[in-house]
């Protein structure tokens, strides 16, 4: 039976339960033991792959990695899971799992299925709350605050091979019986395992077919028969062995000193991401706290356009949009509130933009989900004249306070009111210079400078980089009809909140003034009247710019209009040792910097990565080099 979707939606599994088990009607096959799923994961999994020592023995600040094919119903997760609770593992220890899944369950599904097993319901509990919507890609859950990560790629497992990065200590290999499911058991399968995994990586799977134990011999297993479990006589396992290439089951060393240069979104999610595995970071800004520059806005409305075609940029949208949410609602505390958002078809010619991405996308109702006029009115409150697409999970954020609350942690060493002048590599360490001040030394730099980033990246080159000025107004709630949703089309206005709603923002490339100006206040007006014709309770002419409120911010933005995030390369691709660039987020930082923030601490931290290799290469440095500039010289530190 196949059933055709449309992108970015996955097709889910069909479940027929049996004798109280879960089966998948696709392959004729139960999910788990009839005797007993959770010991039947314990028998062939935890202890095949002797993981209570291991996890025991997993050194302070390490990543113990487990991929497994075939999430399923995400039993032998939570089995994993639990198993490295009980262990005490040591401090900032992290179990990392990676598993793919072609056909995931719903959320239904997955909650009557592991709802069988009390015993792990503080577990899947959390799982069930985080699960990421039926959409096709990556998606990283952080849970039991920060100590569990699931990697969960929905897709076929060939390509989920190909797009991750990581190596593996430990495999699950759990795919449907191989006469059944004959793809995820394939040559190629098994050649891309072996590329995932490390000397001394192991292997145990509940099939004991001699093709599936040859196909693993044959990659550089060592393998063996052993008791099954229950109705089944034999099981495999495996060991690749160690060489003098390899250094066992953990090789992933973070540097011992990390320096962030910027206290803004970025750099305040980076240090706080690195803080919490267990990293010393010095947040640099010569500011004298955090969240004060373009991030330090009283509102900031958390939305992403998606574009008509299903490609990289509307990929890596999705992807930053659905963790940013998932981020919040963990993180964001009182900062963060979830009113939803409707993004308006304000003209015409939105309107036809909105029409073709209907017709050529199908986005599950939980991420967004057209509505009209009428129906748009009340969610917002207010009349409106046009419907849009309803985002239920977005919302807004007060920036500069939640950077402030990030940046509050012991590990994070505040080092603010120092104006960076210069770096330099000296003896394997980049040096931090300032005016007058001490300089900064660390094992690694992140440049997260905003629109300041390009004066401080070491090179000679010329960067494809923009300084957009944006002004926000600050509008009285008395002269508002105060929406009670975020709305957005050429701006955004968002509900008021402790007598004031901002709206705007001006997007003006050739003035670089950091003082208010009536004219853009006039803009923002003139704009908000225009999409959300109703939001004033009087003519907009009754509000003297003169007289408002509001705040000047720099946004930084490429040419491409994509963010960067990765390892900082000269002009030819040559990487320059210990030192990366995180900035270009435009006007979408709030959404796209939760997402980018995590991928660049699992790159410094050598864990298993959040992006595919795809939108990796999409948020490259190396795209953003003007491409007549190629002398440059690559620097060592």
């Amino acid at each position: 039976m196949t059933t055709e979707t449309t992108p970015p939606s996955i097709e889910t599994a069909t479940i027929e339960w049996r004798d109280g088990v879960p089966c998948s009607t696709r392959f004729d096959d139960v999910y788990f033991s009839r005797d007993n799923g959770l010991e039947e994961a314990r028998h062939v999994f935890i202890r095949h792959n002797r993981l209570a020592d291991r996890f025991s023995e997993a050194p302070e600040g390490s990543a113990f990695v487990i991929a497994e094919t075939g999430f399923g119903t995400g039993l032998n997760f939570l089995a994993a899971w639990q198993a490295w609770e009980t262990s005490n593992p040591a401090d900032n220890a992290c179990l990392h799992f990676v598993s793919a899944e072609r056909y995931p369950l719903d959320r239904s599904d997955l909650s009557q299925a592991l709802s069988l097993w009390p015993e792990l319901e503080e577990y899947s509990a959390q799982l069930i709350e985080h699960y990421p919507p039926p959409v096709q890609g990556t998606h990283r859950l952080v849970l039991a605050g920060g100590r569990v990560r699931l990697t969960l790629y929905f897709g076929d497992v060939l390509d989920a091979w190909r797009e991750l990065e990581f190596q593996a200590d430990a495999w699950f290999l759990d795919g449907f019986a191989p006469a059944k499911n004959p793809g995820m058991w394939s040559d190629a399968a098994i050649t891309a395992l072996r590329s995932h995994s490390r000397p001394g990586t192991t292997m145990a799977t509940f099939t004991a077919v001699g093709e599936v134990r040859r196909l693993l011999a044959n990659a550089g297993f060592t393998m063996s028969k052993t008791p099954g479990f229950g109705r089944k006589l034999e099981m495999l396992s495996g060991e690749l062995p160690l060489t003098s290439e390899g250094g066992g089951d953990y090789d992933n060393a973070a540097p011992r000193s990390i320096a962030i240069l910027g206290a803004g979104v970025a750099g305040s999610l980076l240090a706080r991401n690195l803080a919490d595995r267990g990293l010393d970071v010095t947040l640099i800004d010569r500011a004298v706290d955090a969240g004060t520059a373009a991030s330090g806005n009283h509102q900031g409305a958390l939305y992403v356009k998606l574009g008509v075609e299903f490609n990289d940029q509307a990929k890596l949208g999705l992807s930053s949009l659905l963790f940013s949410q998932r981020y919040y609602a963990q993180s964001g505390g009182d900062y963060w509130h979830p009113t939803g958002l409707i993004q308006l078809a304000y003209s015409d010619v939105e309107a036809d933009r909105q029409a073709r991405f209907t017709a050529r996308n199908d986005y599950p109702p939980s991420v967004l989900r057209a509505v009209d006029a009428p129906e748009a009115s009340r969610l917002a409150g207010i009349p409106l004249q046009s419907g849009g697409f309803w985002f239920p999970r977005s919302g807004w954020l007060e920036p500069g306070l939640l950077c402030r609350s990030l940046v509050s942690h012991p590990r994070i060493h505040r080092c603010f009111g120092f104006d960076v002048h210069r770096l330099t590599p000296c003896n394997g360490k980049w040096h931090v210079a300032g005016n007058g001040e001490q300089d900064v030394i660390a094992d690694r730099v992140v440049i997260c400078g905003g629109h300041l980033s390009p004066s401080l990246i070491p090179l000679r080159n010329k960067f494809r980089f923009r300084t957009i000025r944006g002004q926000v107004s600050h509008i009285p709630e008395s002269s508002l009809n105060n929406p009670s949703v975020v709305l957005c089309g050429p701006g955004y206005i968002n509900p008021a909140h402790k007598g004031v709603a901002l709206t705007g923002a001006s997007f003006d490339l050739h003035d670089h003034s950091p003082a208010l100006s009536a004219e853009s206040h006039r803009e923002n007006l003139s704009m908000l009247t225009s999409m959300v014709p109703a939001a004033l309770r009087g003519p907009a002419e009754t509000i003297d710019p003169a007289l408002l409120d509001g705040k000047v911010g720099f946004r930084c933005t490429t040419h491409d209009y994509q963010p960067v995030a990765g390892a900082l390369t000269d002009a030819a691709g040559r990487i320059l040792e210990g030192i990366d660039l995180f900035t270009g987020l435009g006007s979408k930082g709030l959404t796209y910097a939760p997402l980018l923030a995590e991928y660049l601490a699992d790159r410094i931290t050598n864990q298993p990565h959040c992006l595919p290799a795809s939108l990796a290469r999409r948020v490259a440095t190396q795209r953003c080099h003007q491409p007549e500039v190629l002398q440059s010289e690559t620097i060592d530190a």
